[in-house]
């Protein structure tokens, strides 16, 4: 399965925890408003077309920042996290076409099932540790979701008052497992038709057949490649059996979610990257290893075992990719380290086997964002273009 020919889309991240060069120890730097403004900003100079916001704990909300950073650039699109269980659809809805409105049509949606069992006990999640059910959730979540946006559309005039277009938008009715809802309904409607993209991750059977039936973009981590090919395939089958059990026939995109540290030569690289993990105490990694244990994640599981199984290779788990950031960080720990010609054959070969969007993220996010714009972009691009052109010759 290949994407060569398709448009290749790039994300940044913007830091809601705090930023530096190093972590596992305190960070150097603060999420202002003004220092998350300016990562927007070197991001979109960069060529980077949208920004991951995250969603946790220890973060910032990811809405209030997505609305900052959409006041403060020109084309970078606010990817904002919606929490199926944690929020009403109905306001998730209302949110997401506020946010597209003043935008002006870049707000993105990146839905958020799971979490670590603590960190949804502690937001009141009654689901915190029922894995399955939360995707049955979200399901429903996105339903109504989806059907609300699409449905603002049938408003009569941006002439009219806005309680008189609410009036005569078609409502939503809907009674489900988790939700009822009676005559749902938002305004204004998404500048983006039908509704702004929707960005999903979860590496379990059912966190792929929920993306299979409401996702625009199925988001990965990185891992090696024949393991990607596989996740692939497998949602390939998901989506051949949805249409043989329900009649669903969605397009589905795929992305990756990555660290990228990008320096003229290939010591250089390594030498940068573990420098980012030279302050980490003992302690640090054994309260990391108690949190990922108690992960009932499918996706995290997986980066357990590649960061386990390459130790003994210094966390080295295919070419120029690293696992060293895993022993303190979750989640999309897995990093790409080379000069930008390496870098870029791996994000090619990624593209190859059918990913087309990738979130980019490094440390610190501010620095990175410029030098990864300026060596590496450039050259994924031409080699982009090299293989469009080689394909239209054949």
């Amino acid at each position: 399965m290949s994407t060569a020919v398709q448009d290749v889309e790039f994300g940044w991240f913007i830091p809601t925890t705090g930023d530096g060069k190093y972590i596992g120890t305190e960070l150097e730097r603060e999420s202002t408003a003004g220092y998350m403004i300016q990562v927007a900003q070197a991001a979109e100079e960069a060529g980077y077309t949208f920004a991951l916001i995250p969603t946790g704990g220890g973060c910032l909300d990811a809405w209030i920042v997505g609305s900052a950073i959409a006041t403060h650039t020109k084309v970078l699109r606010p990817l904002v996290a919606m929490r199926p269980g944690l929020i009403s659809p109905i306001t998730a809805a209302r949110m997401a076409t506020s946010l597209d409105y003043i935008s002006n049509g870049r707000v993105a949606i990146n839905v958020v099932t799971g979490g670590t069992p603590p960190d949804l006990v502690a937001m009141g999640d009654p689901l915190a540790f029922s894995h399955d059910e939360r995707y049955e959730r979200t399901l429903e979540f996105m339903t109504i979701v989806k059907e609300v946006l699409i449905n603002s559309n049938t408003h009569k005039s941006k002439y009219l008052a806005a309680n008189e277009n609410y009036r005569e938008i078609k409502k939503v009715h809907f009674k489900g497992k988790y939700y009822e809802i009676e005559g749902g309904a938002s305004y204004p409607p998404p500048v983006q038709k039908p509704h702004p993209p929707i960005y999903f991750g979860g590496s379990s059977v059912a966190g792929k057949r929920t993306a299979a039936e409401i996702a625009d973009v199925y988001l990965m981590w990185p891992e090696p490649l024949g393991w990607i090919e596989e996740q692939i395939d497998e949602m390939e089958r998901i989506r051949k059996e949805l249409r043989q059990e329900k009649g669903i026939d969605r397009q589905l995109r795929y992305g990756l979610r990555a660290q990228v540290l990008v320096r003229e030569t290939e010591e250089a690289a390594w030498a940068a990257a573990w420098e980012i993990i030279s302050k980490v105490d003992k302690k640090a990694v054994e309260q990391s290893n108690v949190r990922f244990t108690q992960t009932d994640a499918v996706g995290q599981k997986r980066q357990n075992q590649l960061r386990s199984e390459s130790e003994e290779n210094g966390y080295v788990i295919a070419p120029n990719l690293w696992a060293g950031l895993s022993i303190v960080r979750g989640g999309g720990a897995m990093m790409l380290v080379g000069t930008p010609e390496q870098v870029a054959d791996r994000i090619i070969e990624y593209v190859d086997a059918g990913i087309s969007s990738f979130i980019f993220s490094g440390y610190p996010n501010l620095e990175e964002a410029e030098i990864t714009g300026k060596l590496l972009l450039p050259v994924v691009k031409r080699k982009l273009q090299q293989q469009k052109n080689t394909t239209v010759q054949l």
